[in-house]
C-alpha cells in the first residue's frame, strides 16, 4: 500500500468559498506550489473525467523552472470531496516521466489525491488533503510543499 502525506487546515470561511479554491482558476494560481513559487497556469476542467493543467514556477533564486501537472478527476461530491490523480506533465498536458523534468528516479508517476471538506460553522471549514504515493527520497519535501500550499490557501481568506 502506498504511503500517504496528509495535511489539515481550518479556514475562516464558509465551505462554499473554501471549495472554490479548487474550482476557480484565479484562486488556484494563488496557492498552487510551495512558498515563493508562483502558478502561471491553471486551466481547469473541473468535472468527473475532466483533466486540469496547472503549473508552478520556482523563483529565480531557485532556477526559475516551471513544472506542469495534470489533475485527472475521479470523483467529485460537491462541497464534500474531490478525488483526482496528480501527475507531472509537459506544458501541453501530456503525462511525462518525472526524471525528464529533473525529479529523482523514485518520484511517483501518479499521486492519488483526496480532498475532504467539513463545515464546522457558518464561517469555519476544515479541509484535509491526503496524497497517496510512494514518495521515495522526496517524501519530506512533498510534506513541506503540501503544508506550504495549504498555508497559502488559508491566507486567501485571512
Amino acid at each position: 500500500m502506498a504511503k500517504q502525506i496528509e495535511v489539515t487546515r481550518t479556514f475562516n470561511a464558509p465551505v462554499e468559498l473554501v471549495w472554490s479554491i479548487w474550482t476557480d482558476p484565479e484562486l488556484v494560481k494563488r496557492w498552487w506550489g510551495p512558498k515563493h513559487f508562483t502558478s502561471p497556469v491553471a486551466k481547469l476542467d473541473f468535472r468527473e473525467g475532466g483533466i486540469s493543467l496547472v503549473s508552478m514556477k520556482a523563483p529565480p533564486e531557485m532556477g526559475g523552472q516551471e513544472y506542469y501537472s495534470i489533475w485527472e478527476y475521479k470523483e467529485i461530491i460537491p462541497l464534500q470531496r474531490i478525488e483526482f490523480i496528480q501527475s507531472l506533465a509537459d506544458q501541453e498536458g501530456h503525462k511525462t516521466d518525472p526524471t525528464k523534468v529533473g525529479m529523482p528516479s523514485d518520484f511517483p508517476i501518479d499521486i492519488r489525491t483526496v480532498v475532504t471538506f467539513h463545515k464546522l460553522a457558518a464561517n469555519k471549514t476544515t479541509m484535509t488533503v491526503t496524497e497517496y504515493a510512494a514518495f521515495g527520497t522526496i517524501s519530506n519535501f512533498a510534506q513541506i510543499g503540501l503544508e506550504q500550499s495549504m498555508d497559502k490557501m488559508v491566507a486567501i481568506f485571512s
